[in-house]
Order: structure tokens, then sequence, then C-alpha cells
């Protein structure tokens, strides 16, 4: 039986511009930076606070050819999920002013406030305030 996601992997190009863009854009906080074989870097980020899931930023250069091919052609096309925020307006204004992309401004759902961004490499997601029960 399958209990809980406690990881999920963003292929990236460049993890330092990634760490970069998830810490200083989002404001999310670095979880793990390790090296291991062949210098590569086991880079964790995360939202503050929030410790059952992880974001691991891997690049596409980590393995051989083919399979660097086939994760290059996910980058921007990845389903990174929803984030939830106390209030999306401002959230969304100020992650905006950061440089965030936009691709739609908070508008009320059925399910809540809802706005819709994306990451450097164009991977959307969307950002979440839950509609009161």
């Amino acid at each position: 039986m399958i209990t809980r996601l406690t990881r999920m992997t963003i292929w990236v190009r460049n993890q330092e511009e990634a760490v970069k863009f998830y810490t200083e854009k989002l404001g999310f906080e670095k979880r793990a930076d390790n090296e291991f074989w062949g210098g590569r870097r086991w880079i964790t980020v995360a939202p503050k606070g929030q410790h059952e899931l992880e974001i691991l930023l891997e690049p596409v250069d980590w393995f051989g050819e083919e399979a660097r091919k086939k994760s290059e052609s996910v980058i921007g096309n990845q389903p990174i999920g929803v984030f939830e925020t106390d209030d999306c307006r401002k959230t969304y204004a100020e992650l905006v002013s950061r440089g965030v992309p936009s691709i739609f401004p908070p508008q009320q759902q059925m399910w809540g406030i809802e706005a819709r961004l994306a990451d450097l490499y164009g991977n959307q997601f969307s950002l979440l305030q839950p509609a009161q029960s």
C-alpha cells in the first residue's frame, strides 16, 4: 500500500539557476545539497515549513545521451502541481514582482481563488487559496 508522496523530480537544465529561482523567486528553502559520484549534486527544495514533500532539481546531464534527450524533451512540460496559500492575490503579486512568469492572474473558482504561474523553464503550477468550507 502506498502511504504518501515524499519527493518529486523536476528536470532542469542548470541546477544552480534552478535553485536560485526556487529559493529567491518562490521563497522555498533548500533541503538537501549533497555531492555524490561523478561530481553530481542531489539538491532538493520545498516550501518553508513543509516537511512531507521535497522537489528534486535533477539536471538532464546526469545520465547517458538517450536518457538526457528524453529528459530534455520534458522540460517546460512537467506538471509541478498546486501550491496552497492563505492569500492568493497577495502571494501572486509578490511572486510576479520577483519576476515569476504569470500564465493567468488570480480568479475566483468553485474550489477557491487560483492563479497559474511558471518556473524559469516554463513548467506551470497553480497557486491556490482553497475555498472556505
